[in-house]
């Protein structure tokens, strides 16, 4: 019975998708909408289905026992539905569903044909909801029906309430035309409520099933629910102001415009005219002011017939046309610095924003410009030196003009080289370049300041003082300056103070031998600058006076050598900046009392003797 049943309603199921086929609207894949499947009205589904019920009936036995039961998994079944949508996302959707093993028993029941008595057909309906997208609709549902069921002790089939909850997802298929989808899956919770009741073969029981169902299949859409969208038009002019006389052009943009009809356009306003996608506006006729241009598109196969809603649309774009401006014009002049009787080249850049024509003319307040182009030639023959202005003028064919200066100025003639240095100023500077002076250890004394002073370097600035006093005959604004320095024994503080008495020392004496204090300046740097080991090693190997061995002796000495190189005032001639040459006097009579690193006994300077006499 319910075999036959389920047979006969099948085939009225496929019989109607058969008729619906053919009359699916092909507009539907028109390319003015989005997918015809995510429009449709209508969606009918038909496909497998696996059911798996939870769930058990326990029964008494005619010999006074029980017999419990438990469904099973039923791995074939089919689904069909019908969805009518409201609108894109919601609608009402009726299914008949059956899973069915068993055949039926002649003498009452059924036998199930796989070891079980299961089976179950469903009819339902309810709401339906849809979310499409370009090729994939998810969905959800909620159905409220009834399962006519068996059950798994063969009780015989009994209606009872069902609730169906659950969703799926639609593949569409667009080389179809949109007009079938294939169901990727469809998966829903199920609840059955059956009372078989007392009965006689087999006695009655209860059932509350939970059941799992997983269907797929194909989708049909049919219908449509939202109309094509309507022509679009969008029209920009490029550019959007223009002097008189420059052309415009307009172009139209349309949109949502359906492939199988022609689109037909026109022009309005303004000197607008044609019937192309573009217009071209000669301004001109055209006085200053803003101005509109409108576009118009038609759908049709001739542009003749009459137009559907949506099918027509037009657009409007604006410009300006503005007034005349006058030129601009800058200036500039190369080199801005001459001598008298030079030349300069003068550029000028002018421009007319409407592109006219120009003309330049130059002037200026001294020398004369020729010239009547971009560049022009300055000349300052006849100029006095100074500042020059320099004007440059541009004028258009319509007699608008504009003017920019610049300037440079004329330089007198640098004043001749000074005379070249006599013989005798060049033999002085070279002589000059004396040996620093270099003193005794913690020499002078804070008590002693006019001490210090050893015979040979007494000598030595002797020397110094006459051939700078000659000096002075050519270069009347030389100075010397004296530069104090100390050993690295003793505090900063004690060494700084010590080469200070060292230069004032040394400046005294060169006073005493009659030269201006303005002329002498002085500078102590205690043990700052102090010359390194490699330093006083590569002069003494440097010294020509020393013989080899000397130069051995020296070296195996070296720290001494450091000290005594050290305690010493450099001298500096303003006007070349030459240096005193820092070499120290081995060959002197007093050199061993320079050498040595404790202060002289009872020492005094023969300058300092002749006073106490």
């Amino acid at each position: 019975m319910y075999s036959r049943s389920i047979k006969s309603l099948s085939a009225v199921f496929v019989i109607a998708l058969a008729a619906l086929i053919p009359v699916i609207s092909p507009a539907q894949s028109s390319g003015k909408s989005a997918s015809a499947g995510s429009l449709s009205k209508w969606d009918i589904f038909a496909g497998y289905s696996y059911l798996a019920p939870k769930g058990s009936v326990t029964t008494p036995t005619p010999s006074g026992g029980t017999l419990t039961g438990s469904y099973k998994a039923i791995n074939v079944g089919g689904l069909f539905s019908g969805a009518y949508f409201f609108n894109k996302f919601a609608g009402v959707q009726v299914e008949y569903g059956f899973h069915e093993w068993g055949t039926e028993n002649p003498n009452g029941g059924y036998v199930g044909t796989r070891g079980n008595n299961d089976g179950f057909q469903t009819v339902g309906g309810g709401l339906i909801g849809r979310f499409p997208t370009d090729n994939i609709t998810p969905f959800v549902h909620g159905l409220v029906g009834g399962a006519d069921v068996t059950g798994p002790t063969s009780q015989g089939p009994k209606w009872g309430p069902q609730l169906t909850v659950g969703g799926g997802m639609d593949y569409e298929l667009p080389f179809l035309n949109h007009r079938f989808a294939f169901r990727l899956f469809q998966a829903d919770f199920q609840y059955t409520h059956a009372n078989f009741g007392p009965g006689p073969t087999p006695p009655g029981g209860r059932a509350n099933i939970n059941a799992a169902r997983l269907s797929t299949g194909f989708v049909v859409h049919a219908g449509t629910i939202l109309p094509p969208p309507p022509v679009t038009l969008a029209c920009s002019a490029s550019p959007t102001s223009v002097f008189p006389g420059e052309p415009i052009t307009v172009t139209a943009t349309a949109g949502s415009l359906d492939p199988k009809l022609n689109a037909i356009y026109s022009w309005s306003g303004s000197g607008a005219s044609g019937s192309g996608t573009t217009t071209t506006i000669q301004t001109a006729s055209l006085d200053p002011g803003n101005y509109s241009v409108k576009g118009d598109v038609k759908e049709g196969k001739s542009g003749k017939e009459g137009l559907k809603p949506g099918q027509s649309a037009d657009c409007s774009s604006n410009f300006t046309v503005k007034t005349f401006e006058p030129p601009t014009i800058s200036c500039s002049v190369t080199p801005t610095t001459i001598k008298p009787g030079d030349s300069a080249t003068v550029n000028c850049a002018g421009t007319s924003p409407q592109n006219r024509p120009l003309t330049y003319s130059y002037t200026t307040t001294a020398g004369t410009v020729t010239g009547s182009g971009t560049t022009a030639q300055y000349s300052s023959a006849g100029a006095p030196t100074g500042a020059v202005g320099i004007t440059g003028k541009v004028a258009d064919d319509k007699g608008h003009s504009a003017s920019a200066d610049t300037s440079l100025t004329i330089v007198a003639p640098p004043p001749p080289p000074p005379p070249a240095p006599s013989p005798q100023q060049v033999q002085l500077e070279a002589r000059l370049a004396l040996h620093s002076v270099f003193f005794p250890t913690d020499l002078p004394k804070a008590a002693n300041p006019n001490g210090g002073l050893v015979t040979s370097q007494e000598g030595t600035l002797t020397t110094l003082a006459s051939d700078f006093k000659q000096y002075l005959q050519f270069k009347p604004d030389a100075k010397l300056t004296l530069i104090g320095h100390a050993d690295s024994r003793g505090s900063s503080e004690y060494n700084q103070a010590l080469s200070d008495r060292r230069v004032s020392r040394t400046k005294q004496f060169l006073v005493e031998q009659g030269i201006a204090e303005s002329s002498i300046e002085t500078r102590a740097v205690g043990k700052e600058e102090n010359l390194s080991a490699d330093q006083v090693k590569e002069m003494v190997d440097q010294n020509s006076d020393l013989t080899p061995a000397e130069r051995q002796k020296f070296t195996r000495n070296l720290s001494t050598i450091v000290w005594a190189q050290n305690r010493r005032v450099d001298v500096v001639l303003s006007t070349t900046g030459q240096q005193s040459v820092r070499q120290f006097p081995f060959n002197a009579a007093d050199s061993l009392t320079l050498l040595s690193t404790k202060t002289p006994a009872g020492h005094k300077s023969a300058a300092t003797t002749k006073k106490t006499k």
